[in-house]
């Protein structure tokens, strides 16, 4: 089963490689996919990766950067020229990678991949599953991220009760990072 998952500065990597850890190896090859600003995200999956080879010994895996599609403090006009840029600069990695499941958790960086894994589906290259995993720190809103995978993704996952009485296509399973 060949997954991608996106990582990020912070939280975001923390709570995906937990997720990551109860997965068993049949989750593999795993790409992961984080901005090209990231300086730390790459740090912790090499040492996560580092400690499963040692469970797994067949375990694969591969990095990959892709432009940010919004900074911090962006404006939302200029934004939207360098959200365009990231989903052009993520197809052609997108359709190398042809995965059968995207797990993501919140960066903004997983929406130019999603978006150009529906693209692949539409064109009827590949359809990936894309299961969205809300941030725990979400208690009663969603990220951006969020509210635009909201629509599109096949699972939507949220980690409180009051999100998913907002939001009725959600899955509430409780504290799972």
């Amino acid at each position: 089963l060949t997954a991608i998952y996106f990582a990020f500065t912070g939280g975001h990597t923390t709570e995906i490689l937990r997720l990551l850890s109860c997965l068993s190896e049949s989750y593999s090859p795993r790409h992961y996919i984080f901005a090209d600003s990231d300086k730390m995200s790459e740090a912790k999956i090499r040492s996560f990766e580092q400690k499963r080879s040692e469970t797994f010994s067949n375990s694969q895996f591969t990095l990959d950067r892709i432009p940010r599609s919004r900074e911090v403090r962006q404006s939302w006009t200029s934004s939207v020229v360098t959200t365009l840029y990231s989903i052009l600069y993520s197809l052609p990695l997108t359709y190398k990678l042809k995965p059968d499941l995207i797990l993501c958790n919140g960066p903004g960086t997983c929406v130019p991949v999603c978006i150009s894994a529906l693209l692949l589906g539409l064109l009827g290259i590949k359809r990936a599953i894309i299961v969205y995993v809300e941030s725990i720190c979400r208690v009663e809103t969603l990220s951006l991220s969020g509210k635009i995978l909201y629509h599109f993704s096949d699972y939507f996952i949220v980690q409180w009760p009051d999100l998913k009485e907002k939001y009725p296509k959600s899955v509430y399973l409780g504290r799972i990072v």
